[in-house]
């Protein structure tokens, strides 16, 4: 039995819409299926619990964003079911990053044919994320976005990243960077003036933004982005070129490798996971390998 999951309110409605056009296919198809069209992020929690005592699932299918793949994969973690996703939400950088098609046909047919791949995930706060912890600058603008109108109104006319791109300018003008002490696989360095640290399970962010473009989340290590020592003004000169992951030749920008990271501020910073807030600094990130199982 495939059960699916649909955040009706992923992508301002988009994800209900294309839940009816992927029952049409399955029906035209005979295949056996189960929904359950959530209400809320606990709704989906709950859902997930129950569908792995059912002890039947041939896999578990989400149609939503990034942030439902959060919810998902916080229950999925360590069990044996796998994991499907159809796009449609806002970012969809999940599905970017593990090359999942976009288009809600080709991304079913590519579930149905049961290629199964285990992939790692971080842990932080002993929640999991699949995709990047944004700790600082994008932090905060992640959680503007997420409380901002715009991203609703964007998200129906299909434009949800530019959401992001918005609050962008709108955060730069009055964030402030701090001052830093990272562990990185048991190594302690202070950095200053930290605008922000991305901690990339996969390279992609904030609807296609390479921000760690070398990231793979099959090879047990963090690829971590830090910018720093850099005006606002040369910040945001520098931004459009993460859509490209050009950004990492500038001289403000440093990536590193790391299993464990441990980060420790003189003032808090806020942290997204899979765009969704999950805390504020200090923090402990650790990697987790070949622990969840996608199709």
């Amino acid at each position: 039995m495939y059960y699916f999951i649909v955040n009706k309110n992923s992508g301002s409605g988009r994800a209900l819409k294309i839940w009816y056009r992927v029952a049409k296919l399955l029906q035209e198809r005979h295949i056996a299926y189960d929904v359950c069209i959530t209400n809320g992020p606990q709704h989906a929690t709950e859902s997930v619990k129950n569908i792995i005592k059912k002890n039947n699932a041939k896999a578990i299918i989400a149609i939503g964003g990034d942030g439902t793949v959060h919810k998902i994969i916080n229950e999925l973690v360590g069990s044996k079911v796998p994991f499907g996703i159809i796009p449609a939400g806002s970012g969809n950088d999940f599905c970017r990053g593990m090359g999942i098609p976009l288009k809600y046909d080709q991304a079913l047919e590519r579930i149905l044919k049961g290629e199964q791949k285990f992939i790692d995930v971080g842990n932080i706060n002993d929640k999991f994320f699949a995709t990047i912890v944004g700790i600082g600058f994008d932090g905060r603008v992640a959680q503007v976005t997420n409380q901002s109108q715009n991203k609703k109104l964007l998200n129906l006319a299909g434009m949800g990243s530019v959401s992001y791109i918005i609050n962008v300018l709108k955060v730069l003008f009055y964030y402030k960077p701090t001052n830093v002490e990272l562990k990185i696989d048991q190594k302690y360095a202070k950095h200053q003036n930290v605008w922000l640290i991305a901690i990339a399970n996969s390279p992609f962010y904030a609807g296609g933004m390479m921000i760690c473009p070398n990231a793979k989340n099959d090879d047990q290590f963090f690829d971590i982005c830090m910018v720093k020592e850099i005006s606002r003004w040369q910040l945001l000169r520098i931004f459009p070129s993460v859509f490209k992951g050009k950004h990492v030749n500038h001289p403000a920008v440093t990536i590193l490798r790391a299993k464990e990271v441990e980060i420790v501020s003189n003032s808090p910073m806020i942290a997204h996971g899979d765009g969704e807030m999950i805390g504020e600094t200090p923090l402990k990130i650790i990697i987790s390998p070949s622990t969840l199982c996608v199709l």
